[in-house]
């Protein structure tokens, strides 16, 4: 048997993100964006000297990264043909860049479950899973199944 705790940021948190799908043949490819939610599952065996799987006051350098990810920034995958050109709007202050090797909600829950990772697991406390959301429809989920 296993516990599992999940920590919520939701829609409304502020994660206003814009980014596109360069080799999506729809309108997709257009530079757009979301107020991202994200949900993050740890799991443990056992629980801490506190009775958790984690202390949610420890979550501040997830949400720090998450903000400085994800919070008002431009999203662009590094083999996009337009790159320079989001380089150049980014040096000119048009927008915040941020570059990844993918985009979309598939790469974020990635790279946010890679962070989590690095950042808080331990022989006792896993990551589970990570779940972006762009709305309330459309979500993805990277984890540990």
């Amino acid at each position: 048997m296993k516990y599992q705790v999940i920590k919520t940021y939701g829609n409304e948190t502020g994660h206003s993100c814009a980014f596109r799908q360069w080799r999506a043949d729809s309108h997709c490819n257009l530079i757009h964006g979301y107020a991202l939610g994200f949900e993050i599952t740890f799991e443990s065996e056992t629980l801490n000297e506190q009775n958790w799987v984690i202390d949610f006051g420890d979550l501040g350098i997830l949400k720090k990264y998450l903000k400085e990810t994800f919070d008002h920034t431009t999203v662009v995958a590094i083999d996009d043909p337009m790159y320079g050109t989001f380089e150049d709007l980014d040096a000119r202050r048009l927008i915040d860049m941020r570059s990844m090797n993918n985009v979309g909600c598939e790469a974020f829950a990635e790279a946010v479950y890679d962070f989590c990772y690095e950042k808080f697991s331990s022989p006792r406390v896993n990551i589970k899973s990570v779940k972006v959301f762009e709305h309330g429809s459309n979500s993805a989920v990277f984890g540990n199944f």
